[in-house]
């Protein structure tokens, strides 16, 4: 059974910078790509960076480009997402996901604000 489990969200002021973390197991970790996705209020969760199985391959969404940067520890089956500058419109619930499977973790809050 496929288990994601975020942390790492809380209240951050814009500019600022945060480090999220998502734990997995239920499959192989170190031959999966994995995701960050994100979901505001109001409105449909969206992508937000992927990271290939041995992390030597990644890409994000031109809002979070040149601020987040997504890494791995295969070792530990996590993936993170290192979050800098953070701006008032990243505030969302983001959540990690493995490819090819439906599962999603509980996702984790991070909202950015004065």
């Amino acid at each position: 059974q496929v288990q994601l489990v975020e942390s790492g969200g809380g209240l951050v002021q814009p500019g600022g910078s945060l480090r999220l973390s998502c734990v997995s197991s239920g499959f192989t970790f170190s031959s999966s790509t994995m995701f960050w996705y994100r979901q505001a209020p109001g409105k449909e969760r969206e992508w937000v960076a992927w990271i290939s199985f041995t992390g030597g391959r990644k890409d994000y969404a031109d809002s979070v480009k040149g601020r987040f940067i997504i890494s791995r520890d295969n070792a530990k089956n996590t993936v993170y997402l290192q979050m800098n500058m953070l701006k008032p419109e990243d505030t969302a619930v983001y959540y990690c996901k493995v490819s090819g499977f439906g599962s999603w973790g509980q996702g984790t809050q991070v909202t950015v604000s004065s």
